[in-house]
């Protein structure tokens, strides 16, 4: 077991706008993310399972092929290798949970 305290995590900017600090335990990683208004996502899809947990703001998330603007309290489970891409209508906070690990997240 191990105690980290966020701040200390580096944070990573992997595409413009999206902000983020990665936690990584054996078998996941976590993603804290600080997602400025206007940022896209551009369409991917990667082997990893993945939950979308809104925090703050609203996003527009679109996965195959289907678009919805999350807010606050929701949640989004996007399966393997399923193609997903989105839009930050307003700053957003959102914790995405991957399973396996993001080795490319490091």
């Amino acid at each position: 077991m191990s105690f980290l305290s966020l701040a200390d995590v580096p944070e990573k900017t992997p595409v413009p706008g999206f902000h983020a600090r990665f936690v990584h335990s054996a078998t996941m990683t976590v993603a804290h993310w600080r997602i400025e208004a206007g940022a896209v996502l551009p369409e991917h899809e990667h082997v990893h399972e993945m939950i979308v947990n809104m925090l703050e703001g609203e996003f527009e998330l679109t996965v195959g092929g289907e678009a919805r603007v999350l807010r606050a309290g929701d949640v989004a489970v996007i399966g393997s290798n399923v193609p997903h891409s989105g839009r930050a209508v307003t700053d957003c906070r959102i914790l995405d949970v991957f399973h396996p690990v993001r080795d490319d997240y490091r």
